[in-house]
């Protein structure tokens, strides 16, 4: 029997099946990653967060999407574990350490700085990474953003006139993104953002922290709104502040939702 504790927790509706592995490590082989996130026959949930013991921070951070891939980084997930744990943290993500605080009734999370060339997307040839000369549809000309995993922002006029569940699959695969791409589809109001996520290997989400993090910074090298913008998704907003050469810093909700006891060996 390998049974265990997990905890449910969201941010902004992005949902995680938290494990705290750092004292009884276990291993996560993308079949069972897959059976623990599936929402019928398993626990249910947008990533499976594995945390373990870390050589260089407070506590290491593993992640998965429903489809069983390991992804590098997650900035919903990255406040649900600092509020798990209660404490101001350092985190090893496969992305890079990303540090977080406590903040009131919140968490702000500082996610690293980030990275534009073409090699560090990565797309599969050089090109301009501010306006990426390809369109699907309607969507075109994205700028691509690294935020510990890969993005590309579209901004259009309205984005609930685009089908987002339609056109990012094709996107997500295109043969231009090596490792798959997260495709955030955004507009302008003001000095706030109205974004929608069609999230790597996990689908449309109602909040990806990353994905409000790259159009943020998309937007502002664009000169389209200030720092900090508010950037607004279908689970709730975050408020995500940037200047070029300095960290992305994003704040947020952290929810928890319960905790359960589940023997692994029934997930595979």
């Amino acid at each position: 029997m390998a049974t265990g504790e997990f905890h449910k927790m969201h941010g902004l509706g992005n949902d995680f099946v938290i494990i705290d592995a750092r004292a009884h490590p276990m291993d996560m082989p993308p079949a069972r990653a897959r059976q623990i996130a599936d929402r019928k026959q398993g626990i249910g949930c947008d990533q499976l967060i594995l945390l373990l013991s870390s050589d260089i921070a407070d506590v290491a951070m593993r992640i998965f999407n429903p489809d069983g891939n390991e992804v590098e980084a997650c900035g919903n997930a990255s406040r649900c574990v600092i509020a798990l744990l209660k404490q101001d943290l350092e985190i090893e993500t496969k992305g890079g350490i990303i540090s977080g605080q406590l903040s009131g009734a919140d968490v702000t999370v500082v996610m690293g700085d980030p990275k534009f060339d073409w090699q560090d997307i990565p797309l599969a040839f050089a090109m301009d990474t501010r306006s990426i000369p390809v369109g699907w549809l309607e969507l075109e000309n994205p700028m691509a953003v690294n935020m510990g995993n890969p993005h590309v922002v579209f901004f259009v006029e309205n984005v609930n006139n685009v089908d987002l569940a339609q056109i990012g699959p094709n996107i997500e695969h295109d043969a231009i993104f090596p490792k798959r791409v997260n495709v955030n589809v955004a507009s302008v109001e003001g000095n706030e953002i109205h974004l929608s996520v069609w999230e790597r290997g996990a689908g449309l989400t109602g909040a990806c922290g990353t994905g409000a993090c790259a159009t943020a910074v998309a937007g502002i090298r664009q000169g389209k709104v200030n720092s900090p913008v508010t950037v607004h998704q279908s689970g709730g907003s975050l408020s995500i502040s940037w200047a070029p050469g300095e960290p992305v810093i994003m704040t947020g909700s952290a929810t928890y939702v319960f905790t359960g006891q589940a023997d692994w060996d029934d997930f595979g």
